[in-house]
């Protein structure tokens, strides 16, 4: 039903790896099945496309489609997105779109058009999600509860960087380690950077350092959960020192080591490591 959450599933869906393609006239799938047995992700994690009211006519050939695709396929779904009326016609009314049966009738006119024409489809459908109570999140849940996926891996992406060329423009938290020994002041680790276990050693000696890792190890378990029940994919922390050479690299290499963990994918990028290299 339009209102009832298509463009929230398909970006759910499309989070598991899925190719995701949207408002798609049905007689065209089992070609863009073919075209996709080449496309890596599609054939790991499958396809799911949306057809809807919008294509009209072309929607009567969607069941006519299935039968065959269910005896080609290993699995199929049919999920069937539904919710009130009162419910859908206060979603069309906050997004302030016209139903897309027309201008010429209601909201609430071609809500109840839509049910009529789509009843058949909702009678064979395989899973039917009434969205009228759920949020996002709760969304999320229902859908990859009632398909058997596991949850998709949570990535956290820690970027060391450096003030003096800029902050990075995607970052959740920008982290300000300046406030650490340096070892650029130190004439034989100048030279390394913080991938090298000496100024690692050095940096870490000092109880300020100790201090800070504690306490903000402390914060990551405890808001990385949080994240991951929001449904977010990734979380990504800008860790920045003056050059982004020594300090904010050793923090971040020292954060993935302690975040490393089967459930989640933990990524280190050094922007700026190169930028003072001493030759």
């Amino acid at each position: 039903m339009s209102g009832a959450g298509k463009s929230a599933t398909l970006n759910i869906l499309e989070d598991q790896g899925m190719f995701a393609i949207d408002n798609i006239p049905p007689s065209l799938i089992p070609q863009l099945l073919n075209v996709l047995s080449k496309h890596r992700s599609a054939v790991t994690h499958g396809m799911v496309a949306v057809v809807d009211v919008r294509g009209e006519d072309l929607l009567e050939d969607l069941l006519s489609v299935l039968g065959p695709l269910r005896e080609q396929l290993e699995s199929v779904k049919l999920i069937f997105l539904d919710a009130t009326d009162d419910v859908l016609v206060r979603r069309f009314s906050e997004t302030r779109r016209r139903h897309p049966l027309g201008g010429q009738i209601t909201v609430l006119e071609g809500v109840s058009l839509e049910r009529e024409l789509l009843s058949p489809i909702r009678e064979n459908a395989d899973i039917v999600i009434d969205t009228s109570d759920l949020c996002l999140p709760a969304l999320r849940e229902k859908l990859i509860n009632e398909l058997g996926y596991s949850r998709s891996q949570f990535s956290i992406i820690f970027t060391s960087f450096g003030f003096k060329y800029g902050i990075p423009q995607d970052c959740d938290f920008i982290i300000d380690v300046r406030f650490l020994p340096n070892p650029h002041y130190i004439p034989d680790l100048r030279p390394l950077s913080g991938k090298d276990r000496q100024v690692r050693n050095y940096i870490s000696s000092f109880p300020e350092t100790d201090g800070f890792m504690d306490r903000f190890c402390e914060l990551l378990d405890f808001i990385l959960p949080l994240y991951f029940n929001t449904g977010k994919p990734q979380v990504h922390f800008g860790i920045g020192c003056t050059g982004g050479r020594h300090r904010s690299v050793a923090v971040a290499e020292t954060l993935c080591e302690y975040l490393s963990h089967p459930s989640r994918h933990c990524i280190v990028k050094h922007r700026d490591i190169e930028r003072e290299q001493v030759l």
